[in-house]
């Protein structure tokens, strides 16, 4: 009885994990700018092919725009989109340029699990460029933190007047 038992046991644990995990699976989405792997490897850096492409994070405090605070806007390093003003940027203390809000329309959201759990995941809307991820710990103006991959960006300087 107690084999019968544990075997109902372990049959009810093995068919409730499938369905459950493949929820969580992204869905594919059309992006106005596409191309093949191999289009994007020609045109990106290695580094800039992991963290925009494949998802991946640059180091912490190695991004020479996490302590940029001139006057411009943040451009998508993929398609050029611009995301992010300069005016919105902020120092976090976490290693990777922060802004408090994104250009509406031009920074396109979803939810990724690669860590365990649910966190807001960034992608250029132009593009489907992975840039980093939104927390709900920023300044008090908007409470967003958007925590951004400095090789994911490319820094145009407003002009001097």
């Amino acid at each position: 009885m107690k084999k019968i038992t544990l075997f109902a046991v372990i049959s009810l644990f093995l068919s409730c994990n499938g369905s459950a995990q493949n929820s969580k699976k992204k869905e594919k989405k059309e992006f106005p700018i596409t191309k093949t792997d191999s289009e994007w490897k020609n045109q990106l850096s290695d580094i800039q092919y992991y963290v925009l492409r494949e998802a991946g994070t640059e180091r912490p405090f190695t991004s020479p725009l996490n302590k940029n605070y001139e006057k411009g806007v943040y451009h998508c390093a993929a398609c050029d989109t611009p995301l992010f003003k300069g005016e919105h940027k902020f120092d976090s203390g976490t290693g990777w340029p922060s802004f408090d809000r994104e250009i509406k329309g031009n920074v396109d959201f979803s939810t990724d699990y690669n860590v365990g759990y649910a966190r807001t995941e960034e992608h250029c809307a132009t593009c489907g460029g992975h840039l980093g991820h939104v927390f709900n710990d920023g300044p008090k103006t908007t409470g967003k933190r958007h925590c951004i991959n400095g090789v994911a960006l490319k820094f145009i300087p407003s002009e001097k007047e």
